[in-house]
């Protein structure tokens, strides 16, 4: 992999310092070969404590010389980022966005620049253990995708894809998915408080649970099907909570969020390729 000698980041929210803290930990890249760009001072501060990088209140000054470019700004703020920076980044630099809903198109137009990767990590990435769907356009080099994948592996796990409309799966799938377990999770907090537990107790059983039966999925390669069957016994205590939960329909519901969340992601995409064509 080609290194990097300088990255940028343009905006050092939540998930841009969860880059930073995964890539210096994972030795990608030194915090001497990091800068970050932000308006607030006090959050400079707190970057350059706290990670030892190097800091600016301007875009311009933080890609001067870059190698990797890290869009990690609010949709909203966006358009004005594009604006200042339109044809100022290094020709061959490569650059990376995180920015939700954004499609690729607006981004080479608003930047003039070609060498794009579009990313769609999820929140868990912020304790490293995320997962991270990406697409590269044409003109990005297989050092380039190397480096990608260097970087997204800082945040968890990520996943290369061909065509930019995986990207719309990925948010509805991977990107929204936290939304669902963490729903989960809360009801099956709830039920065990209704049954009798302390809300204490409930939690610390239900996480444990939760985070077991994931790493019997990953550790055996089981389909998770097949471990279900093995905890089910014939007339027993799972078969009674599974009738139920499929009596109920909470397998469809779950799918139907899915595609309910892919459609309207796929929505937002398009309006901001129309509000960008205006």
């Amino acid at each position: 992999m080609a290194e990097i000698r300088q990255i940028s980041f343009i905006g050092s929210g939540a998930m841009g310092e969860a880059m930073i803290k995964g890539m210096v930990a994972q030795g990608v890249v030194t915090a001497a070969q990091i800068v970050a760009s932000d308006p607030v001072a006090a959050r400079r501060e707190q970057m350059e404590s706290h990670f030892g990088v190097k800091t600016t209140s301007t875009n311009l000054d933080a890609v001067k010389d870059a190698d990797v470019v890290v869009l990690s700004v609010k949709p909203q703020i966006l358009p004005k980022v594009m604006a200042e920076l339109n044809g100022k980044i290094p020709a061959t630099a490569l650059i990376l966005s995180i920015v939700a809903g954004v499609p690729i198109a607006p981004m080479q137009q608003g930047l003039a620049h070609e060498r794009i990767v579009r990313t769609m990590p999820n929140t868990p990435a912020q304790v490293g253990k995320g997962m991270t769907v990406w697409v590269a356009t044409p003109a990005v080099t297989p050092e380039q995708r190397q480096q990608t994948q260097a970087i997204l592996n800082a945040l968890g796990e990520q996943v290369m894809v061909e065509d930019e409309h995986y990207l719309d799966m990925a948010t509805g799938l991977s990107g929204s998915g936290p939304g669902y377990v963490f729903l989960l999770i809360e009801a099956l907090i709830d039920a065990g408080v209704q049954i009798g537990f302390s809300r204490a107790d409930a939690l610390k059983i239900v996480l444990q649970t939760i985070d077991g039966s994931v790493e019997l999925v990953r550790s055996t390669g089981l389909h998770p099907a097949e471990l279900k069957n093995r905890v089910t016994s014939p007339a027993g205590t799972t078969a009674a909570g599974l009738f139920e939960l499929e009596q109920s329909g909470v397998r469809a519901a779950i799918i139907r969020a899915v595609e309910a969340a892919t459609r309207r992601s796929e929505a937002l995409g398009a309006q901001y390729s129309q509000k960008g064509d205006q």
